[in-house]
């Protein structure tokens, strides 16, 4: 244990009272999540932002029909597959196909990732770091041979990176495991955990599949030729100044209704961990429904407060794939100083990703219990693990930076595969290699998120085991002793903390 989760810990500091608990059992058989964790007062919460979100959404599917329509007017000119475009400026059909292939892979890892998660639980967490220090070393050799000088110091940056923090994860990698194996456990036996995963899943590939189909017909249909042969632009209309408005704003659309798209998923799981830790002892049972309970509130009052914290999110992965942009194209032009800055730059941009997705996840957890808008949700939640020493517990436990790993692992899979896809096929329209970079952001993007969702319900089910910890220690205690002791045997000093 750190010092400083042992400092959370100081037996003889005061913690402050918490005030939400779950409500008494109803006594009535056959009672539902929402008599489990009644709301008194239900209403619409930052309602703002949800309507926002809609609108959003309408104007990007606006843009995408529109788009897509010139694209499909002008097909011929785009060609039909890898080799036949005559397109030798834009992206073309031979963009699509690549990112067809980008969506398969980054299907099929997400799923053979999520499955190494449920049924090899501890041997999980040692092959996703070993795999990422072996794939950032062999990818900066790559790069290095292929005199992609900028690339390769990044990623072998990286890979020494992705050393330490795995040597600093071993002494951790006990208690993960257990609480991993803890949520796992939960999921084959209550709620629909693995098909929230799944449908989650396959949702995001297809909205992901929408998106690249409307960044390709972006290009095809408003990227400027100084030979005047895009026959798009017959009528006026085309500048790059509108390109880069339009892929901003759809690529932006892109990560805020994805990021929806995890969030709810998780709010939905959280519901059903949530479910499971104060009712499946009691003399109810578990509420019927949870998953169908826990899906409804996340789509009617929590709406809003979901798009809310998807939209805090967003901006900052918008950041952060600028940044990515940006050290792709300096490391293809061979500049290594600016390569190194900017992928720094990412770092603490990804830093502070990190600290946000952590607020938001466990504010989520209090508003999938109990419909409490975003802030006061998210307020009460830090200030309860903060005051029972939880937060420590979170630092301490690895499911998040394994995810997280695992997701970077399917991404920079995504990535190089579109690399050694543009090398192979050597399209018109990269000759000098401008796309490059945007190409390779993009396969990266849609690999990391595709990957994500699949993976949200299994941080749901340990972030939720935490919070509900810090609500309500003792149903922990009475309940689930098992789980209890076993925790504190390979986490001792959580019993000071939970008894606070």
């Amino acid at each position: 244990m750190s010092g400083q989760a042992a400092s959370y810990y100081d037996p003889n500091q005061g913690f402050a009272q918490v005030p939400e608990r779950a409500p008494p059992p109803p006594q009535q058989q056959g009672y539902n999540f929402d008599d489990a964790f009644k709301i008194e007062k239900p209403k619409f919460n930052d309602l703002w932002a949800g309507l926002l979100l809609i609108a959003v959404f309408l104007g990007y599917a606006a843009v995408s029909g529109l788009t897509i329509h010139k694209y499909a007017s002008h097909k011929s000119f785009s060609g039909g597959g890898i080799y036949d475009s005559a397109n030798d400026f834009s992206l073309n059909t031979n963009t699509l196909v690549l990112f067809v292939f980008v969506l398969c892979v980054a299907l099929v890892l997400s799923w053979l990732y999520f499955l190494g998660a449920r049924y090899f639980t501890k041997t999980f967490i040692w092959v996703t770091g070993i795999l990422n220090i072996v794939f950032a070393l062999a990818t900066g050799i790559y790069y290095l041979a292929r005199k992609q000088y900028g690339g390769g110091i990044v990623f072998l940056l990286f890979g020494i990176f992705a050393i330490i923090c795995f040597i600093s994860w071993i002494p951790r990698i006990p208690f993960t495991a257990f609480m991993l194996q803890t949520t796992m456990d939960v999921a084959r036996g209550y709620g629909h955990v693995f098909l929230v995963s799944a449908l989650g899943g396959i949702f995001t590939v297809a909205f992901a599949a929408w998106f690249s189909v409307t960044l390709v017909a972006i290009y095809v249909a408003y990227e400027p030729d100084s030979s005047g042969v895009n026959p798009s632009c017959q009528n006026g209309g085309c500048s790059n100044a509108k390109v880069i408005g339009l892929v901003v704003y759809v690529t932006f659309a892109m990560y805020w209704f994805s990021e929806w798209i995890k969030n709810t998923v998780h709010t939905t799981i959280a519901g059903v961990y949530g479910s499971w830790y104060f009712w499946s002892k009691s003399a109810g049972g578990m509420p019927k429904g949870s998953t169908r309970g826990a899906f409804r509130r996340a789509t009617t009052y929590s709406f809003g407060s979901i798009s809310l914290g998807s939209l805090i999110i967003a901006f900052i992965n918008m950041l952060r794939q600028a940044c990515s942009v940006a050290q792709r194209h300096e490391a293809a032009e061979g500049n290594i100083v600016g390569s190194i800055f900017i992928w720094i730059l990412g770092c603490f941009i990804s830093l502070l990703d990190w600290l946000v997705t952590i607020f938001n996840r466990y504010a989520f957890c209090h508003i999938a219990l109990y419909g409490k808008a975003y802030v006061p949700a998210a307020k009460d939640t830090w200030k309860m693990m903060q005051d029972r020493g939880i937060d420590a517990l979170v630092q301490d436990c690895l499911i998040g930076p394994v995810l997280t790993m695992g997701s970077m692992f399917v991404s920079y899979v995504c990535a190089l595969l579109a690399y050694l896809y543009l090398q192979f096929t050597k399209p018109a329209y990269n000759a000098d290699g401008d796309f490059t970079a945007v190409i390779m952001a993009f396969a990266f993007v849609i690999g990391l998120q595709v990957c994500q969702v699949f993976m949200t319900p299994i941080g749901s089910g340990v972030e939720t085991i935490f919070v509900a910890m810090g609500w309500d220690p003792q149903v922990m205690i009475n309940d689930h002793p098992d789980i209890y002791y076993k925790l504190v045997q390979l986490y001792p000093r959580v019993q000071q903390a939970i008894h606070a």
